[in-house]
């Protein structure tokens, strides 16, 4: 749900640490959409991230969900040690011992969530996937992709079903899908019908494993929607089945206002719980249109289910921390490439 951009968003690039190319900026549309397409723009990084570790990394005491080895700090930690750079380390360690998604962005999935699921369960946690591989993927921006049709997208649900099994985990579906199929760049009419039936199949085929929640992605507090048109297509997506609903995905909104966010749809929706990510909100947004790679940014809360808030079921770092949004124009990296002087700003702050 992601990329890198707000185009009519706040936009951060999201990119799993298994994965192949992982979506890397998530959309999050602001009141006044921009001229270019308003995709959430989830740009592919150039190379996978990794897979998840098989060994025994060390998980945090208190925490429920799975914190790979594998991941793009885990190894720039493994570098700053080696180099002797203490105070780096400690900052970066902050990243690498929280656990972050996993993205999932088309192609052969399936043994990535097997492998990564298998490894949270023989730690006794859970395994936090991010399914973004909706045909006409973040309309034709930075992420642009997804499945070829509907019939691909459904068997690339089923094979990740079938690499779930039995085994605990959560899942945040297809960031941006539903708020994109109703501001001015997503699909209309027969297409926008389709997509929505598209996720009610994910939901319902994903549900079918009592052990897995699922989280459809809902926007963010800053994209302006009509209230009862999105709970109208949310309802068609399948939310009724679903566990809930993720807001502020690869986005910068305070905690407050994502949650204020979150109750008011909550509301609409007859109670639905929600996720908030807080990868990167912990000084909220730069300002408006700020969305790619903005400066003096830092993480929120680490992920938990302890939210202390009702109807809030976890924070969550749905956007991996440290990722770029993109190349602003700055020299920055490509969308989704783990950026090691930014990921040290977010973690020191």
């Amino acid at each position: 749900m992601l990329h890198a951009g707000w185009r009519c968003l706040l936009r951060a690039p999201v990119v799993g640490a298994l994965a192949l190319l992982v979506a890397a900026g998530l959309a999050a549309c602001e009141a006044t959409p921009p001229a270019a397409p308003a995709a959430s723009s989830v740009a592919p990084p150039p190379a996978p991230a990794g897979t998840p570790g098989t060994g025994a990394p060390h998980q945090p005491d208190g925490q429920s969900f799975y914190v790979s080895d594998r991941t793009a700090a885990a190894r720039r930690l493994t570098e700053l040690r080696a180099q002797g750079r203490t105070a780096e380390a400690e900052a970066i360690a902050r990243l690498a011992g929280a656990p972050s998604a996993h993205w999932l962005v088309g192609g052969d999935d399936r043994a990535a969530v097997e492998e990564l699921s298998r490894a949270a369960t023989a730690a006794g946690r859970t395994a936090l996937f991010v399914a973004y591989n909706i045909p006409q993927r973040d309309c034709g921006s930075f992420a642009a992709g997804g499945a070829p049709d509907a019939a691909s997208y459904r068997a690339w649900v089923d094979a990740l079903s079938a690499g779930l099994a039995d085994r605990r985990a959560w899942v945040v579906l297809e960031p941006d899908a539903v708020p994109h199929a109703l501001d001015g760049c997503g699909p209309k009419g027969t297409d926008a019908a389709e997509r929505y039936a598209l996720l009610a199949y994910a939901v319902a085929e994903l549900k079918r494993h009592p052990r897995v929640r699922v989280y459809l992605d809902a926007g963010n507090a800053g994209w302006a929607q009509d209230r009862t048109a999105l709970v109208d297509a949310l309802n068609r997506s399948g939310i009724g089945q679903a566990d809930g609903f993720a807001v502020n995905v690869a986005n910068f909104y305070g905690t407050e206002q994502s949650a204020s966010y979150g109750a008011g749809l909550s509301a609409a929706l007859g109670g639905k719980h929600f996720v908030i990510d807080t990868s990167r909100n912990g000084r909220g947004p730069l300002g408006s249109g700020a969305w790619c790679n903005p400066p003096g940014r830092a993480v929120g809360e680490t992920p938990t289910e302890r939210t202390g808030r009702p109807g809030v079921d976890a924070y969550l770092w749905v956007k991996i921390p440290g990722e770029s949004d993109g190349d602003c124009g700055r020299g920055e990296p490509g969308a989704g490439q783990f950026w090691p002087d930014y990921a040290l700003g977010l973690a020191a702050r």
